[in-house]
């Protein structure tokens, strides 16, 4: 079956190579008319000349008949008085062909039209001069010029064979391309019965080894990130659905039960409960928007950040476990100085919430920037150093003294080091977990 676009594709490339074929056809042809008839001509001229020259030796043999024996060429022998003496048959009695008269010694050979015996009709002419005692004698041979097509048959013969070959370029290529897209009208094909729910599909892959069968290795490849991402974007609607409906259906049954029992109701510790609740639903929603700009690749400000600076501004901030930072000057980087102090402010209530009694900051430069963040607390397990980083991930052990966080903490932080050209990994320590950040330096 072949595709609107396969027809487009095939119809202009065999239009192409067919009026290409065509062109080198009318350029062949001329060529081999242009050497046809000039090698036709080369031998009518020859021939006649050669024809002129029998009938001087017999004028100087003194053996030249009334009457020439017939031939191609047309001949004149005219005397020193300007009688005709001699001619082939088809001239007898026919006026003097020309008037043109080589000087003595000479030979003229011609291509003129119009002469008085071939009126309308361009001829092929040779005059020679002969000497004889009374006086010089012409002879005149003559034969209608080679015409531009030299036969009929030449041009009707080339028209065939061009035809031919127009028609077989544009059979060939037709087919050649017919088969060649074929593979991608089937990817084509594919691609459009793929939908938002057909996760799994593929196209398929040539057996051959060209550029259609990278295109299918392409495109299975965009497929799979395509149908990762979206499952991802599934977990995430799920897991965002959720989180945001636990806060608020917290709420909606705080207001319910006070309204129950009004005059039972504490209403300034509800207000504090629902205060809480209204807290955690807008740290929420913040950490989703963050995401939704993070993902959408929004361009962060390109400015120098002094690391050991803004972690001295951040730790300033009064937390409930005492924070000891070890810092090294001079270690700058380039990037948006508010997404990375939403990183590092991410790593520290991480590390509040699960250090014991301290949390250790750390900057140093060793090729790259590099940021420490360590806390004394359970740790994570080797296994699960990855899973902390994906969305609304809480792992089961940490629940409890998790509760306040969003689950999303972790995962906008690796996003915001991933935008400015870093990573950020958790590496072995020998208590708690240790999350290390490494930027690269900023150049100049």
């Amino acid at each position: 079956m072949i595709t609107p676009f396969g027809t487009s594709v095939r119809a202009r490339l065999t239009l192409f190579a067919s009026v290409a074929m065509a062109l080198l056809c009318v350029a062949v042809s001329s060529f081999l008319l242009y050497m046809l008839h000039s090698s036709a001509a080369h031998e009518q001229r020859v021939a006649v000349s050669g024809a002129a020259l029998r009938v001087v030796h017999l004028i100087e043999r003194d053996r030249l008949p009334d009457v020439l024996r017939s031939g191609q060429p047309s001949i004149q022998v005219i005397d020193d008085r300007g009688q005709l003496v001699s001619s082939t048959q088809d001239l007898a009695g026919a006026p003097r062909m020309s008037t043109l008269e080589p000087t003595r010694g000479a030979r003229m050979l011609l291509e003129t039209c119009d002469l008085p015996t071939y009126p309308g009709q361009c001829n092929v002419l040779v005059v020679v001069r002969v000497y004889r005692p009374a006086g010089d004698w012409l002879v005149y041979a003559t034969q209608k010029a080679v015409p531009w097509y030299v036969t009929p048959s030449v041009p009707a013969t080339l028209l065939v064979l061009s035809l031919g070959l127009v028609g077989l370029t544009w059979f060939g290529v037709s087919r050649v391309v017919a088969k060649t897209l074929a593979p991608v009208d089937r990817i084509r094909a594919y691609l459009a019965e793929i939908s938002a729910g057909g996760g799994g599909m593929r196209v398929p892959v040539p057996a051959n080894d060209d550029e259609i069968r990278a295109l299918a290795e392409t495109a299975n490849q965009t497929l799979e990130r395509l149908e990762a991402a979206m499952e991802q974007q599934r977990r995430f609607a799920s897991d965002a659905s959720h989180d945001l409906r636990s806060p608020i259906t917290a709420m909606r049954t705080q207001i319910e039960e006070a309204l129950l029992y009004p005059n039972d109701t504490d209403w300034p510790e509800t207000g504090r409960a629902l205060l809480a609740s209204l807290e955690r639903l807008q740290a929420l929603v913040t950490d989703l928007l963050t995401l939704a700009k993070l993902d959408a690749g929004t361009i962060a400000a390109k400015e120098p950040v002094d690391l050991s600076e803004l972690v001295t501004v951040e730790t300033a901030r009064h937390r409930s476990k005492l924070v000891v930072i070890t810092l090294q000057s001079g270690v700058t980087v380039t990037g948006d100085r508010l997404r990375l102090a939403r990183l590092l402010t991410n790593l520290l209530d991480n590390a509040e919430r699960h250090a014991e009694r301290m949390i250790c900051v750390t900057v140093r430069r060793n090729g790259q920037a590099t940021l420490e963040v360590l806390d004394d607390g359970g740790g994570i397990a080797p296994e699960q150093r990855e899973e902390v980083f994906r969305r609304f991930t809480r792992l089961d052990a940490s629940r409890n003294r998790d509760a306040g966080g969003t689950g999303l903490g972790l995962a906008i932080a690796r996003d915001i080091a991933e935008t400015h050209g870093g990573a950020l990994t958790i590496e072995d320590s020998d208590r708690g977990a240790r999350f290390v950040l490494r930027l690269p330096l900023r150049q100049g």
